[in-house]
């Protein structure tokens, strides 16, 4: 690890009794078999349950189909690399020589499972009033921003639907640049769609979230989306 365990301690917003349970939490299969793949599977199930209860008290009125599309949206691996990220949570990753040299440390899919190793560990460390309280943290600004109407198609989807729909040619996503460091980059991507006369352009901190902002605003172009 290049950065100290207490460092990440104050991101997270938690401090552990148990620091062996955070170095753990950390520690990728590659390392050896003692890794964070049962915190990863206890902390998936309580954030499931937490991000549940919260939408069930969120949305009173809302129907199961709609609840379940929105605890997908909210736990699923693209939005827990985010969150991941927001900690800097690849600085502290365990991980053996082959996922180093390949970059493991800001794959999407490894930085996912470590957070929910961390909500497991947490649960171990203090309980699960201490887990909830710290998802629910992490998920504030997310789940206040949540609508009902957030259970629609993503972007990329509606947009290809769409063009689908007038037998229309798909579009085409392109990634022009990517910058800053290689723990912290920012993919641009471009949208060419043959209804347009100008490219779509989108950003994000992978490039299927910039694609995912270039489709948008390809929406918002064609008048489908404001």
């Amino acid at each position: 690890m290049s950065k100290s365990n207490n460092a990440l301690e104050r991101r997270i917003g938690y401090s552990f009794n148990d620091g062996s349970l955070l170095t753990l939490a950390l520690t990728h299969r590659s390392v050896g078999a003692n890794n964070n793949e049962r915190l990863e599977f206890l902390g998936d199930s309580i954030l499931n349950f937490v991000i549940a209860e919260a939408l069930y008290r969120q949305f009173p009125k809302a129907r199961e189909g709609q609840l379940s599309r929105l605890r997908a949206q909210l736990v699923k691996g693209v939005t827990l690399a985010e969150i991941a990220k927001e900690f800097g949570l690849g600085d502290y990753l365990l991980l053996g020589s082959g996922e180093l040299k390949s970059g493991g440390f800001r794959r999407e899919s490894i930085l996912a499972d470590a957070v929910e190793s961390i909500i497991g560990a947490i649960f171990n460390d203090t309980g699960f009033e201490a887990s909830k309280e710290r998802i629910l943290h992490w998920y504030n600004s997310r789940l206040e921003s949540l609508s009902l109407q957030d259970n629609q198609k993503d972007p990329k989807t509606r947009l290809q639907e769409f063009l689908q729909s007038r037998q229309k040619e798909l579009p085409k996503y392109e990634v022009v640049s990517v910058q800053g460091d290689a723990h912290d980059q920012t993919f641009f991507v471009e949208c060419v769609v043959d209804m347009l006369k100008q490219k779509s352009e989108g950003q994000g901190s992978s490039r299927r979230i910039a694609e995912q902002q270039s489709a948008r605003r390809a929406l918002t172009a064609l008048g489908l989306e404001e």
